[in-house]
């Protein structure tokens, strides 16, 4: 069976439905207030979960503070620049340019394990990058006038925070690798700690005296409701997904397949906006996906 990998598409299935599901509320609340909230209601959530399965006890001190590490990297970081990219560049553009975890893991696999890029990896990066830069630029239609194709500030920026997620992304899941490959430790309970770091983490920074950490808007029972909801997706599924498919799952399948989430997320958008994508955003989709599956060829 290949329960590791249906994990991971799971995984990508999972963030694609949570990209549309977060638009409304992190523009609301802001992207930090929008992303501390859901990283407490998740934890908490998590917390709950592994006290009534009993699995605390499957994290032992040296495997600790990996986990900490990646919360913080991965999550706290990785989470706050994705939102960031989301309230100025859309879900669409988003996606696209957060599936570059998937090159970038390979990448920092070669300069911190040593691991060789084959003539077949190169070749997949580069398609990869290609479908991310048609996607961008090309990826829209001018008779697409939904807002969630719409450009808030500099094109460039939002760009920059999206890289810096994917960055970021692969970062923690390097960190976390070497923990959940052990099989030993649960990956609901290694979830609970990564993401109640980022929860820490960002509330120490939303007491900084700085508008842009603070909260946009009140808080209304239904962005509450999106937001437990983009949590529970995202996070709670989505992650412990993930994790599951690292601790038996061969890395590369699992950054393929979890790398398909631009494509999966086309047909949710034309399916909530009305507009189909334009040709584009579908080809570079679709070279984003190829591009993944040959750098796990290599």
């Amino acid at each position: 069976m290949f329960i590791h990998e249906i994990a991971a598409l799971a995984a990508a299935a999972v963030w694609a439905l949570t990209g549309l599901v977060s638009v409304a509320p992190a523009r609301h609340l802001g992207a930090i207030a929008f992303n501390r909230l859901r990283m407490a209601m998740v934890f908490a959530m998590l917390a709950v979960w592994v006290t009534a399965a009993g699995t605390w006890s499957t994290l032992s001190g040296e495997v600790l503070w990996p986990l900490v590490w990646s919360g913080l990297i991965g999550i706290f970081l990785g989470d706050t620049a994705l939102f960031l990219t989301m309230n100025r560049l859309g879900p669409r553009r988003t996606g696209i340019l957060f599936s570059m975890n998937a090159p970038m893991s390979v990448v920092l696999g070669w300069i911190v394990l040593g691991e060789a890029l084959s003539v077949v990896t190169l070749a997949g990066i580069a398609i990869a990058m290609t479908g991310v830069v048609l996607a961008i630029v090309f990826g829209k239609r001018k008779d697409q006038l939904h807002q969630w194709e719409s450009v808030t500030g500099p094109l460039w920026v939002g760009v920059a925070l999206g890289l810096a997620a994917a960055l970021c992304q692969s970062v923690g899941a390097l960190i976390a690798r070497p923990v959940m490959e052990t099989g030993m430790v649960d990956p609901a309970a290694a979830s609970a700690v990564r993401i109640g770091v980022a929860a820490l983490c960002l509330t120490v920074l939303m007491q900084a005296p700085a508008r842009m950490v603070g909260q946009a808007k009140p808080l209304t029972w239904s962005i509450a409701g999106y937001t437990a909801l983009s949590g529970f997706l995202a996070m709670a599924l989505g992650m412990t997904f993930l994790l599951f498919a690292l601790s038996g799952g061969e890395v590369g399948i699992v950054t393929t397949l979890s790398a398909t989430t631009p494509a999966i997320m086309l047909p949710l958008l034309w399916w909530r906006t009305r507009e189909m994508p334009a040709a584009g955003a579908w080809i570079g989709a679709a070279l984003v996906v190829v591009g993944s599956a040959l750098i796990f060829s290599g």
